[in-house]
């Protein structure tokens, strides 16, 4: 690489990262263009709550980790150290990984002394990066997911994230298959939510990322300036406070900062000056020979092996690099030396305001002062001033420690500076975000990232981290615990409204009526040369009109009028360098509301301001006036229409941008870290200007390519994104479904996107690629291949087809590149014949091209077929399905043949397909054995090998010695690595076992398991030649097994989760989402229904059946309503929805579409007006939709498409045969179709008016998918956190997790939903742990983060209010807890309703807290709900219902009634009895608290003998009644919420330590033996290894 390339290419992408996106939106102007840039200083007087970040969405507060974890220095502590000193030892049997949970045992066998799980494989470069897998791999067979070879996890670590990449294997939070919080197992948190940080983040399509200017600084001129950087180089980042302040302990060689000092950051504008001398400096560091520095604040810097010393055993050694170092690189330059950053403190002096100090760091650049200044409070109204030390103006690129004499204490000056043009638009619009900072209507209208949050609602603000929390709450007479009527059980009200409850904060304080551009503007010549840069127009709140001058020297006031230029100053004239300064001179009400609004700004969460990555659409919204804004207008019709996006400096090249992040280096962490931070940034604002751009064709206007062309056949170019519609243009799908097919393509081609960049090969490239669906069109936007518009699609195509397989041409080199992604995408190479039968070798399917572009990179595109053909809906004559599917009615004719089957799917049925292999070859060695003794044994005539099977097996499980089956696993396992390493030394039996057992599984290869598919089987066109005749037919076979597989395995498997309550999903997206992950695909939502209504618990699958049932009804809505867009012109666009809408849920039986007004249609039409509508040619027709017919419509489209028979003819209907809610119908086609509706409360029940009108409908979004980058290395340590701590070493997974969180701030900035579901499980340990206060901040953060990013009301964000809720009460902020709790269940009705399990979860919560502060009738009313659906969801006999009777017994008792008590309580008795024997401790307990309540009983019953006989002079005994202490209501809460504590005795602990110490030595005698005898190795290792059930292992067993 060049050097000139090299540096372009470095400032170009680091432009590209640090762009930050100051109010215009995130692809205006090229990132060339200099931009208001930004910062995460904090200054020290705000309290932490509030570090605020302003108008610009990029700045990040500190602390966004938590402070009260000190960093331990060893991530590896032995447990009895950690433990040792504690009384209570927290329990986690249940885990938050989802399935795995129950190999947590398991996994302790492979682990115990092995720490980390899977640390980011660099820790050790080299092949066997990941912690050595072969053990883990033994420990964890059945459930650890597999790579096609058992060799593929010794291979790089690299490809194991293809799997996780579309949440492919995440699993959703197990909830364990044990009903209670007792049968034998501890339980870890009920989190139902999809915890499985990849589940969590499928695909909602929300945009650009707030970018967190977090780096570390050094690491990009480190790996940008050399790519040779230290390779071993490992980093780990602190968040900042966090790191205990002891000086850094040099055992380990980890770097313990300053906890005052603050981040430094990147700032964007700086980064192209800054690189070329931080590489120069860089040179000339290495010329002398000097070890390399890591300039950052917070960033360790060890050589990669030393504080994982522990956990990786000297035999790693050689992977750390040192062996492995550049030739060119000197052997000094490997040395790393730790900096150690000391902040200190400077005073600031500003004009108008007293001095006041601030805290800094020396990697700081004074840029970051600057953006410190703009967001505080008193001095946020500067923007144009220049700081100063002893006269000497800083450069603003400058770090700190480069400039001389600054100091502790040292004054810097702020400085007012001359304004240009540009900064006085800066400044104009600085102005404007200050008085917009607390407007919601840009989260209404879904712009510039913006999104809603309600938490501080219902906290009132009660929360803050400053700790001085109102002591409210701890009183019990304050609490009004009454909840609104229709959270009552029972209640069948259902509002809208409360959805968003209005905000005090946005009745915003009207500082002015209009501020606005001047028609004045731009100033004439002479008047530019008395230093005129533009006009503005003010009417203040008093009424007063005045016309202001900007200039260079600030801002004044002039003589014009709306209707006289008169530019002479006015008298007085006000010249101030700060437009504030001059409106408070002028109007005394902007002077006292505007200090008001920024007290209020600085005092929000940072995160209800921080932008999020993906914008989120709200589906309902309440009537907001429209207000003046002239930035706003600005914006819409400049930068914003699309005429402007021609000129070539303004636009970026996406293309360029998208690959060149790709190409960055990732040897090693940090260069990791800013690659994928690179990756995610320039996705995200990829995905905001596709979105934007589509819109804008659909609307009409943006000028197709080809316009002469009709109107489906356009094809669009827009800010360098090349747009389609998903229409069928030249009968190109004319063989796979036309119109559906085009339709479907472009998701199946984005799927392969997203499986190809999460491969991640080096050298092969992907386009750019976001599916949008708006007003019923699909839109395809895709970066643009460099000159790809100049030649012929013909001459280019070097790869693959263009025409389905007729002419079919191959490469060398994308052979050799796809060769590279073959084995996670589970592809076969294989050879077809081209028109001239000629055979053509390809490693894809026939239909993915390869084009080489103008800037020489391989680019792969039209991946639609990526993965293998779903035979179930694929009829193909002759071929017969296996019986599975015959039976449920497959092979069925689809609307198009590009059914695909998921890559969950494929992965699932591969490891199913392991599994098979293993137990087949170790039945097959076992034979071997028993033939062998019985041939050398005795002389008997030797029995058929079957019989020796039957014998042997018998003669296992009479003794019960199935360890010996285990052995023959790992025997198995053994011999295919031998084989596969083509070594001679096996014998030609065990050959012959390998052989047939991969011949019996479909392998594609004799001598070791690896299954591949041939995507390309079944394609219409594709021929194959005869020499893979046998091939193809195993191919078929294996596609059909996989089928079968679907049906057989995957189906009953989800239904069963959901039976067990491990997958419980609220709503039609968490309902797609759990069938995803196990690779079902939407289409097979009706056979998933129809199963459950043959399954024998089928009232315990209510809640799904009803899900589905309101899923199967608004999705064939939603393809009705796709259609029936398309013929609506834009003038009838809300008429045209209200009306579907009306037919759709409203009982008026005949609704009237109101066609857009008369008065608007001119006299005189014009019959020529050609029809410039994508639709046809009646733009009316949809007005003549009724509701029966629309019914009649959806119901034939479930049957067809889902081949499900509703049984209804109308909306009640539904209502009334399937139980669901119309406004819970109303939600999902609203958030399907991206329609926004109006706050209001709509009574769909009214025959005799319609329940909407065309006013109730405010607008609509579109609906967009995109590729979800992913953070891989922060995505290790989660992993890793989760699998610690499911162990029970909460301490090491603590800190794994804060190190994750650090790292995912990294990479995403502040905003993401995997940043959630690691705040939600740090909050889980802090409080497991005892830090209350600080699992009540996390959750807060959890909480607002999930609101912002998901949506107020998603299925998340009700879990995360259930925790919060939890964390206040254990923080006694008892009003607070059963506000959130209150919120939680609203939600929670809105979307679902009442009857479902997670609501008795709910109501236990709520019923106890009331019982906490003696409102006992309304506790009463909420716990026997609970009961009643525990009873239903969980049997009447589970451990469940047993803790629901007991806690209404509770309050039975309290309220003295004791017959209603004893009755309860009787009932739980039994169950204990039943379920867990009369000697359980459980049992036990409530057999001592029945004969109590049998004394109270008796006691009372004699004192109201002793009243009625003696009347009022009776000798009254006092009775107890008491009332429950909140420890005692803590303790319950807890257990309801699966979390256990374990008192613990010294003994126990002693035991313990004795047993971890024991298992050590086991697992290093074992390893030793490894290395001494490899060929023993199988033996011994299976004597060796302990095998106990989980229940044995220390720490994870459960009290009950």
């Amino acid at each position: 690489m060049g050097n000139s390339l090299f540096a372009n290419c470095c400032r170009h992408v680091t432009d590209l990262i640090f762009q930050t996106r100051s109010c215009n939106s995130p692809d205006e102007r090229s990132p060339l263009l200099p931009k208001a840039p930004t910062s995460c200083t904090v200054c020290p007087e705000v309290p932490e709550a509030a570090q605020c970040a302003g108008p610009y969405p990029d700045i990040i507060p500190s602390e966004m980790v938590t402070r009260s974890h000190q960093k331990c220095t060893k991530y590896i502590r032995d447990l009895s150290e950690a433990k040792g000193k504690e009384g209570m030892v927290p329990v986690c049997g249940k885990s938050c990984l989802g399935p795995g949970a129950g190999t947590a045992g398991l996994l302790q066998q492979a682990e115990a002394s092995c720490a980390v799980s899977a640390l980011p494989a660099d820790l050790g470069e080299g092949p066997a990066g990941l912690v050595d897998h072969a053990q883990l791999l033994e420990a964890c067979q059945s459930s650890v997911k597999l790579e096609d070879s058992s060799l593929a996890h010794r291979s790089c670590g690299r490809e194991k994230h293809v799997a996780a990449a579309d949440g492919g294997n995440a699993s959703p939070g197990a909830r364990p298959a044990g009903q209670g919080h007792s049968k034998g197992r501890a339980a870890w948190w009920s989190d139902t939510a999809r915890a499985g940080p990849d589940g969590v983040t499928k695909d909602r399509g929300t945009g650009p990322s707030p970018w967190s200017p977090r780096t570390p600084s050094s690491a990009l001129p480190a790996s940008a300036g050399k790519p040779t950087a230290a390779p071993e180089t490992a980093v780990l980042l602190f968040p900042h406070g966090e790191v205990s302040s002891k000086a850094q302990d040099t055992s380990t060689g980890f770097v313990v900062t300053d906890p005052t000092a603050r981040p430094s950051t990147f700032d964007p504008d700086s980064q192209a000056q800054a690189l070329p001398s931080k590489q120069h400096q860089q040179k000339k560091k290495r010329k002398k020979k000097k070890p390399t520095l890591l300039e950052h604040p917070g960033v360790a810097l060890m050589n990669g092996s030393s504080p994982h010393e522990g956990l990786r055993g000297d035999k790693d050694t050689r992977q750390n690099g040192h062996e492995e170092t550049d030739p060119g690189e000197d052997g000094n330059d490997q040395e790393v030396i730790v900096i150690q950053d000391t902040g200190f403190t400077v005073k600031i002096c500003a004009p108008g305001i007293e001095p006041f100090s601030l805290q800094v760091s020396p990697q700081e650049m004074v840029q970051e002062i600057h953006q410190v200044l703009m967001d505080r409070e008193d001095t946020c109204h500067r923007t144009c001033f220049s700081l100063q030390l002893e006269g000497n103006v800083l450069d603003n690129f400058a770090e700190l420690k480069t400039i001389e004499g600054l100091q502790e204490g040292s004054l810097l000056k702020v400085v007012e500076e001359p304004y240009t043009v540009r900064e006085a638009r800066i400044h104009v619009r600085h102005i404007r975000d200050l008085l917009k900072s607390l407007d919601p209507s840009d989260a209404f209208n879904g712009v510039d990232c913006n999104s809603l949050s309600f938490l501080s609602v219902f906290t009132e603000g009660d929360l803050g981290d400053s700790g001085k929390r109102k002591k409210k709450g701890t009183e019990m007479d304050q609490i009004d615990c009454t909840p609104p009527e229709h959270i009552l059980p029972g209640s069948k009200e259902r509002p809208l409204c409360a959805l968003q409850p209005q905000n005090r904060d946005w009745k915003p304080l009207q500082c002015l009526k209009v501020l606005t551009m001047s028609s004045w503007n731009p100033p004439p010549g002479n008047r530019k040369m008395h230093g005129d840069l533009m006009y503005l127009y003010v009417i203040t709140v008093e009424d007063r009109h005045v016309s202001i001058t900007a200039s260079t020297r600030g801002f004044y006031l002039n003589q014009s009028t709306a209707y006289n230029f008169n530019p002479k100053p006015a008298n007085p004239s006000f010249l101030s360098h700060s437009l504030v300064e001059l409106l408070n001179q002028i109007s005394p009400t902007f002077k006292k509301n505007f200090s008001a609004l920024q007290k209020k700004r600085v005092q929000r969460h940072p995160f209800e301001r921080i932008a999020t990555p993906f914008q989120v659409y709200s589906w309902t919204a309440p009537q907001v006036e429209h207000a003046m804004d002239c930035v706003r207008a600005e914006d819409a019709y400049t930068s914003r229409l699309g005429y402007e996006e021609h000129i070539p400096g303004q636009t970026r090249d996406w293309n360029e941008e998208l690959q060149t992040t790709r190409e960055l280096p990732r040897k090693n962490l940090p260069e990791r870290l800013l690659r994928e931070r690179a990756i995610f940034k320039v996705h995200s604002d990829f995905t905001a200007a596709a979105t934007r751009g589509a819109m804008a064709v659909i609307d009409g206007n943006v000028m197709a390519i080809n316009p002469s062309e009709e109107t489906k056949m356009q094809m669009f170019i827009w800010n360098n994104i090349f747009f389609s519609l998903g229409f069928d243009v030249r009968d190109h799908y004319k063989d796979f479904g036309g119109d559906v097919a085009a339709y479907v393509a472009p998701t199946n081609d984005l799927n392969g996107v997203r499986t190809y960049n999460a491969v991640d090969v080096e050298g092969l490239y992907t386009l750019g690629t976001v599916v949008v669906d708006y007003r019923g069109y699909r839109v395809t936007a895709q970066s643009i291949i460099p000159g790809i518009l100049e030649r012929e699609q013909e001459q280019s195509v070097i790869y693959g087809s263009i025409d389905f397989g007729k002419t079919v041409v191959s490469h060398p080199k994308y052979l050799e590149l796809l060769e590279k992604t073959s084995r996670p995408l589970k592809i076969q190479k294989h050879r077809v014949l081209n028109d001239k039968n000629e055979e053509v070798e390809l490693c894809s399917s026939v239909e993915c091209k390869g084009i080489i572009g103008n800037d020489g990179r391989h680019y792969i595109l039209d991946l639609l077929r990526t993965f293998p053909p779903d035979l179930n809906f694929l009829p193909v004559e002759g071929e017969e399905m296996p019986e599975e599917c015959r039976k449920m009615g497959f092979p069925k004719q689809h609307r198009h043949k590009l059914c695909c089957l998921r890559q969950e799917l494929v992965d699932a049925f591969v490891e199913h397909r392991y599994l098979l292999f293993m137990k087949l070859a170790a039945l097959q060695l076992m034979q071997q054995k028993a033939n062998k003794q019985e041939s050398s044994g005795a002389l008997e005539n030797g029995t058929s090998p079957e019989n020796g099977a039957a014998d042997s097996e018998k003669s296992e499980s009479e003794d019960g010695k199935i360890d010996d089956n285990v052995t023959g696993l790992d025997q198995v396992k053994e011999l295919a690595e031998t084989i596969a390493s083509d070594d001679g030394a096996v014998d030609p039996k065990s050959r012959e076992v390998i052989r047939n057992a991969c011949k019996a599984v479909g392998s594609i290869s004799n001598t070791s398991f690896d299954i591949r598919f041939n995507p390309d089987i079944f394609s219409p066109g594709v021929r194959f030649p005869e020499s893979s005749k046998e091939e193809v037919q195993d191919q078929k076979q294996l596609l059909k097994d996989a089928a079968a597989f679907l049906l057989s395995c995957q189906i009953p498997g989800l239904v069963k989760d959901c039976l067990d309550h491990t997958v419980l999903p609220m709503d039609g997206a968490t309902l797609a989402e759990a069938m995803h992950q196990r690779g079902i695909n939407m289409r097979y939502l009706g056979k998933v229904i129809n199963f459950i209504t043959k399954t024998p618990g089928r009232a315990q699958l209510d809640h799904i059946f009803k899900i589905g049932i309101s899923e199967l009804i608004t999705r064939s809505a939603k393809h009705i309503f796709k259609t029936y867009l398309q013929g609506v012109e834009l003038s009838g666009l809300s008429a045209a929805i209200s009306h579907f809408l009306n037919c759709f849920l409203s009982s008026f039986p005949n609704p009237i579409a109101h066609l857009p007004a008369d008065e608007l249609v001119s006299k005189k039409k014009n019959k020529k007006r050609r029809n410039r509508n994508l639709g046809n040619a009646d733009n009316t027709a949809w007005a003549s939709m009724t509701p029966q017919e629309l019914w009649k419509n959806i119901c034939s489209e479930a049957k067809n498409y889902f081949d499900f028979s509703l049984e209804c003819e109308n909306a009640d209907q539904a209502a009334e045969v399937y139980n669901l809610q119309k406004i819970t119908l109303l939600r999902e086609i609203s958030l399907k179709t991206g329609v926004q509706i109006l706050l209001t409360e709509y009574n769909f029940d009214n025959r005799h008016k319609p329940t909407f009108t065309e006013e109730d409908i405010l607008n609509i979004f579109p609906v967009v998918k995109h590729v979800n980058p992913k953070a891989s290395d922060a995505f290790h340590f989660f992993q890793s956190g989760q699998a610690k701590v499911q162990q029970g070493f909460l301490k090491e997974g603590c800190e794994l997790i804060n190190e994750a969180l650090n790292l995912f701030n990294n990479v995403y900035g502040a905003m993401h939903v995997e940043i959630c579901a690691c705040l939600r499980l740090l909050a889980r340990l802090n409080y497991i742990m005892g830090d209350y206060s600080e699992a009540l901040s996390n959750q807060q953060k959890a909480v607002l983060m999930s609101e912002r990013v998901l949506g107020i009301e998603h299925p998340n964000t009700i879990q995360e209010y259930m925790h919060l809720a939890l964390y206040c009460f254990a923080n006694s902020q008892l009003s607070t807890a059963l506000n959130l709790l209150y919120r939680a269940r609203y939600l929670m009705l809105l979307v679902f309703g009442e009857d479902h399990p997670e609501m008795a979860l709910l109501d236990n919560n709520i019923g106890l807290v009331l019982h906490g502060v003696m409102e006992y009738d309304l506790s009463l009313r909420f716990l026997e709900n609970a009961l009643a659906i525990s009873s239903k969801y969980h049997g009447s006999k589970s451990l469940k219902v047993a803790l629901s009777h007991h806690l209404v017994a509770r309050v039975y008792e309290s309220k003295a009634e004791f017959r209603s008590a004893l009755q309860h309580e009787k009932e739980g008795y039994t169950i204990y009895k039943n379920q867990l024997g009369e000697h359980h401790e459980k049992t036990k307990e409530s057999s001592e608290y029945l004969k109590y309540l049998t004394q109270q009983a008796v006691a009372l019953q004699r004192t109201m003998n002793e009243i009625y006989k003696n009347g009022s002079n009776a000798n009254i005994m006092p009775l107890k009644f008491t009332a429950p202490s909140m420890a005692s209501v803590l303790e319950q809460l807890n257990i309801i919420n699966g979390i256990l504590f374990i008192p613990l005795s010294q003994k126990d602990l002693e035991n313990l330590k004795a047993e971890v110490q024991r298992r050590q030595q086991l697992q290093e005698s074992i390893k030793s033996s490894e290395q001494l005898e490899p060929e023993d190795k199988a033996g011994e290792e299976n004597e060796a290894e302990p095998r106990m059930p989980s229940a044995e292992i220390p720490l994870t067993q459960s009290s009950a």
